[in-house]
């Protein structure tokens, strides 16, 4: 009731806008029995089937997965849907990639129809403490949507892994780390699972699982409102590769026997090798040449080296499988991230990239001191563990590791016909930079010295990889038939421990006597110890002998350059 009207019923004059200086002073009373009616207030009220307003809310739940270094993650994507203003939200720790997951959703779901001007979506990705990254729940989150808006009957994707990138145009795209997801879920007990079509040859690798492919989110759609069966991922089969290292062969090497011999000995039980030579004496030539003598990957070797490749998306599509054993040479400014992996999501480094392979690090005196000493750890544990305000990340770390180095900065200290140029200040400074806790870590210090030029010009073709491989294939074979016995843990000798070597590696009288030698002469660590011990039942092995003998254990000694003497 406003104006004449008012004024009548009430007594009081006509309502006006009044400016600052009108206000009145004094508050205003009513006249004695006069009421004002007041609206009651409106109440929103829930009823008790769940509905707000009358209307049904959509509320279902998706499985995926997420990944913390190898270790899958179980995300739930609970979807809540009604209809009114327009939006999209989404919590639980979700990084720039997930959160933009909106827009490719909206998008992929008007491609096949379904708008959502209408309807207030809010999307949570449990557990909310665990942070997630990359755009492997865009799938899930789109067919969590179907559901809450009633597209898909409710709980149709029940019990089912659903992995994937969406394209603006509703095609699902490979990501990264699918093989250890489902590996992860199968473990949990899921037994069925979805992945983008260009993933198939990888998911092909996981057994006892129901893993099917799809193209689109269309086909997907369909498969799960039984209008269609989705295929399966075909069987990916395993071949390992005999021929690793391309083209390379040891019978292009001219001389260097005891280089081929040491790097023999590596491969043969998995040991750590420092290349010392100056230039031009074939150390890179040889650590290449290093994956064409070691034994062919296992399946189990190849499935954890996939599972590594796959999370930094290094995995062939075509073969789904790294069949062969990796051969990693990053350059020496590699960062200690780079090297030992990290990242805010932490990602593998080189060091676990070459893991059940070869890392090869070229002039490791101009490498970064951080990155090498880094190194240490990784080396003696075969493991990489990335900390992080978040968590932890760990991956496998089990590489040959094979390093060369100059004796000095010129290069040419100890050259039997160049001079070296290099003052003895600047020449210890540059052999300084190795430091000693890290060369002790490497079981085999071989000198590289120049070529003759007697083996240089000869046309005597040397020994062949195929037959050096056989050797060493027949000494694996008796360390992997000490496991089966159960008298070791590890796979090779690298990794005996003292109580293992006092078991198969104690030496006989003379080389135990020969070995007490050596160790008040050269003062060689316990850790030094150990790896001559280890080396020693290596050569034992490749000699078919039972005993460690004092020949093995003059030769492991002989192996120990760098305590034997300065880098000459």
């Amino acid at each position: 009731m406003t104006g004449e009207p008012l004024a009548a019923a009430t007594g009081w004059p006509p309502i006006r806008h009044l400016g600052q200086s009108e206000l009145p002073r004094e508050p205003v009373r009513l006249p004695p029995g006069t009421s004002l009616a007041v609206p009651s207030p409106v109440v929103a009220t829930a009823a008790t089937n769940g509905s707000i307003c009358g209307k049904p809310l959509g509320l279902t739940t998706a499985l995926s997965s997420a990944l913390v270094g190898l270790e899958a993650h179980p995300i739930r994507v609970e979807v809540c849907c009604t209809r009114g203003p327009a939006f999209f939200q989404m919590v639980g720790l979700a990084e720039a990639a997930v959160r933009e997951a909106r827009v490719r959703v909206a998008s992929a779901l008007a491609r096949i129809g379904v708008l959502l001007d209408e309807y207030a979506i809010t999307i949570n990705l449990a557990p909310a403490e665990l942070r997630k990254s990359g755009a492997a729940l865009d799938v899930a989150i789109a067919v969590g949507v179907l559901e809450a808006i009633g597209d898909l009957p409710t709980g149709a994707s029940g019990g089912i892994l659903l992995l994937g990138e969406l394209s603006l145009d509703g095609g699902l795209q490979p990501i990264r780390g699918v093989l250890p997801q489902l590996d992860g879920a199968r473990c949990r007990g899921t037994r069925a699972a979805i992945v983008p079509a260009g993933n198939a040859a990888e998911a092909g690798l996981v057994q006892r699982m129901d893993v099917r492919v799809a193209h689109s989110l269309e086909e997907l759609r369909h498969h799960l409102a039984g209008e269609q069966h989705l295929p399966p991922a075909p069987s990916t089969e395993f071949a390992p590769d005999k021929m690793a290292g391309g083209r390379l062969d040891f019978r292009d090497v001219r001389g260097q026997a005891a280089v081929r011999r040491s790097l023999e000995i590596a491969a043969a039980g998995n040991h750590n090798v420092l290349m010392i030579g100056p230039p031009g004496g074939g150390k890179t030539m040889l650590a290449r040449l290093l994956p064409t003598i070691c034994p062919p990957l296992t399946f189990d070797e190849a499935i954890e080296t996939t599972a590594i490749f796959s999370v930094a998306g290094l995995v062939d599509p075509e073969k789904g499988i790294v069949s062969g054993r990796p051969f990693r040479a990053p350059h020496h400014s590699v960062s200690e991230a780079g090297l030992i992996g990290g990242g805010r999501m932490p990602m593998p480094g080189e060091v676990s990239l070459a893991h059940n392979g070869v890392l090869f690090l070229d002039e490791l005196a101009e490498f970064r001191r951080s990155a090498l000493e880094a190194l240490r750890q990784p080396l003696e544990d075969g493991l990489v563990c990335i900390a992080r305000v978040g968590g932890r990340a760990w991956y496998p770390a089990r590489p040959l590791f094979v390093a060369a180095v100059n004796p000095c900065p010129c290069g040419y200290y100890g050259h039997p016909r160049r001079p070296c140029r290099c003052s003895e200040r600047a020449r210890h400074g540059y052999q300084s930079r190795l430091s000693g806790p890290l060369v002790d870590r490497l079981d085999v210090h071989v000198s590289v010295p120049p070529v003759e030029v007697a083996a240089l010009t000869s046309t005597a073709p040397g020994e062949s990889s195929a037959s050096v491989r056989e050797r060493v294939v027949r000494a694996r074979k008796l360390q992997e038939a000490r496991r089966a016995r159960r008298e070791v843990e590890c796979l090779t000798n690298a990794c005996l421990s003292a109580r293992e070597l006092d078991s198969i590696a104690a030496p006989d009288r003379e080389g135990k006597r020969l070995l007490e030698a050596a160790i008040s002469q050269l003062g060689l660590s316990a850790r030094a110890y150990v790896k001559v011990l280890r080396v020693a039942r290596t050569i034992a092995d490749l000699d078919g002998c039972d005993r460690v003998r004092s020949p093995h254990i003059a030769e492991a000694v002989q192996g120990r350059l760098l305590d034997r003497e300065s880098m000459s």
